[in-house]
């Protein structure tokens, strides 16, 4: 993703609905973890090390680490790690497909609209696995449905839209136990597709208010409702190093 966009992100991600519902998830997720597995001590995540991959302007490190993890942000380019480290994160620099981790040395790994920026997503998968301890947790979030492929996806330097089958198999080839996969942002498909036949760049917008506001209700309506196996804009996944 170019500097630009990624400062974009920053500016945006507090307020923007999509990026709101998407830390929602992701603080969902973590809390089912922490009632699955307690440690040791029943505190939880506390102490526990956790990766955000592509942390951005690190909307998501922010809340691992309200949850109770030791997170590191990890971004590839200096703009990324500029930001998150203004943020006050940790934050190291690095590329996904060879992590500066010892073997089995990360509880969770958040990997959230990472693979489809990389031509090979199998050694960016390879190694979340070659990273989490036995039992460690992977989330992963991308996009889905080359139908949707428009100038966004060019703008934002994604290679590819997945299927559930195709994310399937990079996941678990690389040697994870896939424990869940879903669609996410269903409801609101058919706009975005309308929205990307006309796209010229990126989607990446500052929007009105009471737009944002709609949206929101939208997207947060869609977790009360039996949508997770229909076509969404995206596709969510939970997953485990045996």
């Amino acid at each position: 993703m170019e500097a630009t966009e990624i400062r974009k992100l920053a500016a945006l991600e507090d307020a923007h609905w999509w990026y709101r519902e998407r830390r929602a998830l992701l603080d969902r997720a973590l809390r089912r973890l922490a009632a699955a597995d307690p440690g040791p001590s029943g505190a939880g995540a506390a102490g526990r090390r956790a990766l955000d991959i592509g942390a951005a302007g690190g909307g998501n490190t922010r809340v691992l680490k309200r949850r109770g993890w030791a997170p590191v942000a990890l971004e590839y380019s200096a703009e990324g790690a500029e930001v998150a480290a203004e943020r006050g994160l940790d934050v190291i620099r690095a590329d996904a497909r060879a992590l500066p981790l010892p073997n089995a040395s990360l509880d969770l790994v958040v990997a959230f609209d990472i693979l489809e920026h990389i031509d090979e997503d199998h050694a960016a998968a390879g190694e979340i696995h070659r990273t989490l301890r036995p039992g460690g947790t992977a989330l992963i979030a991308v996009p889905c449905d080359m139908r949707l492929w428009s100038a966004h996806d060019v703008a934002v330097g994604h290679v590819r839209r997945y299927t559930r089958e195709s994310l399937t198999t990079v996941v678990e080839k690389a040697g994870l136990v896939i424990d869940e996969i879903w669609s996410w942002n269903v409801l609101l498909r058919p706009i975005a597709a309308w929205r990307r036949r006309r796209s010229t760049g990126s989607d990446l917008d500052d929007l009105p208010a009471v737009v944002n506001l709609g949206l929101t209700a939208i997207i947060t309506a869609e977790r009360y409702l039996p949508v997770k196996s229909l076509p969404g804009v995206s596709l969510m996944l939970r997953a485990h190093r045996p």
